[in-house]
């Protein structure tokens, strides 16, 4: 089966989808532009009288904040963050009643879900947006989920919603990841600078694409902030989901892509998905140290599926405690994967290179023969 057919069949099959829309496409000179939000609202409402659940996962209200401060004689938005998380939540409530509106001309219900990073971060959130977002699907409402700017901390903000969305996906176990640009898909050059720039109409293998020379680098991302769409995509094919990235300037983009006309790009899945809760910990919480593992190490975790032992580290840095997230480097510095220790940092370092029959003797008895068990590593990671 090649990729158009299994193109098709996730097309015919999907039952819900994941639809991320970025601010160049809701947004013009003026603000938030309601055509295009009344637009996708009649996309949606199509595919969701045919049977799909579909949770939005929308930015624009800073710009619909910004646009509505124009005539408040006292608001003046400064680069602070107040000012910032000030004019975003002038704007969510705004951007809400256009979607709520736009909605209800076709009889759908909508909810606001607004989250952030430290949502997924604590277990227990997690889980309790999990089972808002089921329940709400189960009522087949349509929810509307944006980043909490008006609250979120720069440690724990996502830094774009395409990170949110893949991590939504995951949150709602989706089957098919559409992202709405302002460009015609991913191009094999920055079309903003090279005229002769071409789009891609599929990838086969995103986890072996260099993100960051597709994009001229990471502070260089090119037209509509590729290289955030493409991060998002490499880490939902971890979850065995396809991801089309297409205009959503397009007339009635949305609806063509999903049955199955030719545009954008289409990005392909791994076969074999990470157990969720890998996912969860890869992405969910940052790691607070690292382990380098010498070549044998980290040839044995990539292609043996093994768990690190202590024997095959050369070096532990940071200072952490036993269970949190580390990251692990081969011997080149490359990331093999992030993981939980069995062990805090000092205990690491007294044991590094020895065999696990060696650790009772140097730590004392009942100590894990395993330095990170594969149960709690996940491989690769789209960091």
């Amino acid at each position: 089966m090649d990729w158009r057919e299994r193109k098709e069949k996730v097309l015919h099959d999907a039952k819900r989808i994941v639809v991320k829309v970025g601010s160049a496409v809701l947004t013009g000179r003026q603000g938030l532009d309601l055509r295009v939000v009344n637009r996708l609202a009649d996309q949606i409402a199509k595919l969701h009288d045919d049977g799909l659940d579909v949770v939005v996962v929308s930015s624009g209200a800073v710009a619909a904040g910004r646009k509505a401060i124009i005539h408040c004689q006292n608001c003046m938005e400064g680069e602070g963050l107040p000012d910032k998380q000030a004019v975003a939540a002038i704007g969510q409530s705004r951007l809400m009643h256009e979607y709520d509106e736009a909605f209800a001309r076709y009889g759908k219900t909508t909810a606001q879900v607004l989250l952030t990073k430290d949502d997924f971060k604590k277990r227990q959130r997690y889980l309790n947006a999990r089972n808002t977002l089921r329940t709400l699907l189960s009522w087949h409402v349509i929810p509307v989920i944006n980043e909490n700017d008006t609250v979120a901390v720069a440690e724990l903000k996502f830094g774009d919603n395409d990170s949110l969305a893949s991590m939504v996906l995951s949150l709602v176990e989706a089957d098919l990841f559409v992202n709405l640009t302002s460009a015609k898909g991913v191009f094999d050059m920055n079309p903003d600078t090279n005229p002769e720039a071409r789009p891609i109409e599929y990838i086969e293998d995103i986890a072996h694409l260099d993100i960051d020379a597709a994009c001229d680098g990471k502070t260089n991302v090119g037209s509509g902030g590729m290289h955030s769409k493409l991060q998002a995509a490499r880490r939902v094919a971890q979850l065995a989901v396809p991801t089309l990235i297409v205009s959503g300037l397009e007339p009635f983009a949305l609806e063509k892509a999903l049955s199955g006309e030719t545009s954008g790009t289409w990005i392909m899945p791994e076969e074999n998905a990470v157990s969720a809760r890998k996912f969860w910990l890869a992405y969910n919480s940052e790691p607070v140290g690292s382990i380098w593992v010498d070549q044998g190490a980290a040839r044995a975790l990539m292609e043996g599926g093994k768990s690190l032992l202590s024997a095959g580290i050369s070096r532990v840095e940071g200072k952490f405690g036993k269970g949190e997230l580390v990251r692990i480097l081969d011997y080149q510095g490359q990331t093999v994967g992030v993981g939980l220790s069995n062990y805090n940092a000092d205990n690491l370092r007294r044991i590094m290179g020895k065999k696990s029959s060696d650790i009772p003797e140097i730590l004392g008895p009942g100590m894990y023969s395993e330095a990170v068990h594969r149960d709690n590593l996940m491989l690769d990671p789209a960091l």
